[in-house]
């Protein structure tokens, strides 16, 4: 008689046996992890090795990725903004996205417009004229009228506005909120302070720094004044808590970097200036050179040299405490400077020419049409370029 199969019997496994295979597995999971850890970190270093490869060569030519053309009659002039491109002449102001689409579009009628542009907020002014249009990207934020010629405008992220206005006894400097009503209003005694001829404001507002030219006899200088509009400055006289002469300097700009360090900008030098409420000189560079060109972001800040001994110029970045990054000759001149991300951006209708904020040439080259505008596009090595009718993204090539 055969004996019947029994199919439900199992080996039993001890305790030491089920410990074993708990080991082995683990063993097993740890070196898988660390096999996916070598492939990922190889991964990542390939990565890394071909984009600071491909960000630290030269490259000589460009080709177009795409392009947005538009039909326009009227001279325009262009400014990066936040997520797009203003475009504004005496008869409107236009806000642009990067496919050069018109968002919204603002109607005026300025003879001289100039512009003033924050992360937050830009302001455009009538040079010579009595109207100021505060902007956000998504439009009109406020308008403001003068009852002098204004000068020179500077404005906060809030859309604070403060104003030189021209009177040639009695200039004055007033700040506004974005509906046009005024904050304070310093009136100018020429024979105190001397006449105003720059200004900027701190990104919240709080803090104006100006710089004044003050003739002595037949002795020319120059005087900084910055006024706290905050709880500093309420005890001060007009403001003012902080008031500075210097006798070898012409100062000519001045400019926030943040809210609590600023750089004013001589005919031969800088001077840095650091503290939120009351700031204060914190270094003194002399430049023996003539500064043909200023570009400066909230990290860096820096100029275009005109070489005295050989020919061409020098291209020279700063950091915030102001020493020196980078030097480096460049052959060329450029009407137009100006920093994007860590790209320093020099450009002349097709002629451009892209440094690094760590000194590396990355183009030097022909854009293939005349750039109103240049600014970083999204991937390595693209750009907008924005001419008078075309919106393109442009990819460096050799």
């Amino acid at each position: 008689m055969a004996r019947k199969k029994m199919s439900n019997l199992q080996v039993v496994k001890t305790q030491d046996d089920r410990k074993a295979l708990r080991q082995r597995e683990r063993r097993i999971k740890r070196r898988r992890r660390k096999e996916l850890l070598t492939y990922i970190i190889l991964i990542a270093m390939a990565i890394c090795g071909t984009y600071l490869l491909l960000d630290s060569k030269t490259y000589g030519t460009v080709r177009k990725a795409d392009s947005y053309a538009k039909d326009l009659s009227d001279r325009n002039n262009y400014v990066q903004f936040a997520d797009g491109i203003v475009r504004y002449n005496h008869d409107g102001v236009v806000f642009l996205n990067k496919k050069n689409e018109e968002k919204w579009i603002q109607p005026t009628q300025l003879q001289t417009p100039v512009i003033v542009v924050k992360d937050d907020v830009f302001a455009v002014a009538d040079s010579g004229g009595n109207s100021i249009l505060v902007f956000t990207k998504n439009g009109l934020k406020g308008e403001i009228q003068t009852t002098l010629p204004i000068e020179r405008i500077a404005v906060s992220n809030q859309g604070i506005v403060s104003a030189i206005l021209k009177d040639e006894t009695s200039p004055k400097i007033i700040s506004y909120d974005a509906a046009g009503n005024i904050l304070v209003e310093q009136q100018i005694t020429i024979g105190n302070t001397g006449y105003p001829i720059a200004l900027d404001l701190s990104d919240d507002g709080k803090v104006l720094a100006v710089s004044y030219l003050y003739t002595k006899g037949t002795q020319v200088q120059s005087r900084i004044g910055y006024y706290n509009f905050d709880t500093a400055g309420k005890e001060k006289a007009d403001n003012k808590v902080t008031a500075d002469t210097y006798e070898d300097m012409l100062i000519g700009e001045i400019f926030f970097m943040g809210n609590d360090r600023s750089v004013a900008v001589g005919d031969n030098g800088f001077e840095i200036y650091t503290g939120k409420d009351t700031p204060k000189q914190t270094k003194e560079v002399k430049v023996n050179q003539e500064i043909k060109s200023v570009f400066h972001s909230d990290s860096y800040f820096g100029f275009v040299l005109l070489n005295q001994e050989k020919s061409g110029y020098e291209l020279r970045m700063y950091n915030q405490s102001g020493d020196t990054v980078f030097s480096k000759e460049i052959q060329g001149d450029y009407s137009h400077v100006k920093m994007d991300g860590d790209n320093i951006i020099l450009y002349d209708g097709s002629k451009c020419c892209i440094y690094t904020t760590t000194g590396i040439l990355k183009f030097k080259g022909d854009l293939g049409a005349d750039a109103q505008e240049i600014f970083d596009a999204f991937g390595l090595n693209r750009y907008y370029v924005m001419s008078d009718n075309e919106l393109r993204i442009v990819y460096l090539t050799k």
